[in-house]
């Protein structure tokens, strides 16, 4: 059984320039979650941008592996170069859940993450391209202390690059009689919801779409103000 859920908000800002799609094809499912950087301007059409043209090329793929995704990043990133002005330079971060034949593949680039959980428990999640992050591989900060980094929003790679980019890719096979669960969001959402937060409300969840409502309820009790646009998607695989 695949169960997905999507969730999107603009939070205290006053447009949201996220970006979510879920697509269950019946034998063939995509998740995907983008965040277009609002300093660069033409976020919201960035993050869309990227996430139509990673779906249709999911769609067209006859069968999917990371020679594939790696394909369809680089194809949404020139996409996105060809919208950008001389005054527009737009970029979004973009990651995706692909799923087909009980085999799943993932890839991302920029800061929103995909958590993937086996029974309930946390067994990976991605890695950001921040500096935030180069703080951490450096020793000079715990991954944990990332939210509250004061560089936790420079990223050194996006969709709308004019230089090559490469998605960092990741994949896991789901026909092991274990529950799968994943989550894909963007900082504005990881930045409030502590990873033991998620398994506890996982815990108590039957489907996707509720295991989003209760970690946006925490969120909402914690944020105040200005806050950033938040957005997931959630996908149960038993």
């Amino acid at each position: 059984m695949i169960d997905m859920a999507g969730c999107s908000e603009k939070g205290g800002r006053n447009h949201n320039e996220d970006t979510v799609l879920v697509k269950n094809m019946g034998y063939r499912q995509c998740a995907l979650v983008a965040d277009g950087l609002g300093g660069h301007g033409g976020g919201d059409i960035a993050s869309q941008t990227a996430a139509n043209i990673i779906m249709e090329g999911f769609e067209s793929e006859e069968a999917m592996d990371t020679d594939a995704l790696i394909r369809i990043f680089e194809e949404a990133n020139r996409a996105v170069v060809k919208k950008q002005t001389m005054t527009c330079r737009m970029k979004t971060t973009c990651v995706g859940l692909f799923i087909e034949e009980a085999k799943a593949w993932w890839g991302h680039i920029g800061d929103s993450r995909l958590y993937h959980f086996v029974d309930g428990a946390l067994n990976s999640c991605t890695k950001d391209h921040s500096v935030s992050q180069m703080a951490v591989d450096a020793g000079k900060i715990t991954w944990e202390q990332i939210r509250f980094h004061k560089e936790r929003n420079k990223l050194y790679c996006a969709l709308g690059s004019r230089i090559p980019i490469r998605p960092e890719v990741g994949q896991a096979d789901l026909d092991d009689g274990h529950f799968h669960a994943f989550l894909l969001c963007t900082d504005g959402f990881w930045e409030y919801v502590l990873e033991t937060e998620m398994m506890v409300d996982l815990a108590k969840s039957r489907r996707p779409g509720e295991w989003l409502d209760y970690m946006v309820s925490r969120l909402e009790k914690k944020v105040t103000g200005y806050h950033d646009n938040y957005t997931a998607a959630a996908v149960f695989y038993r």
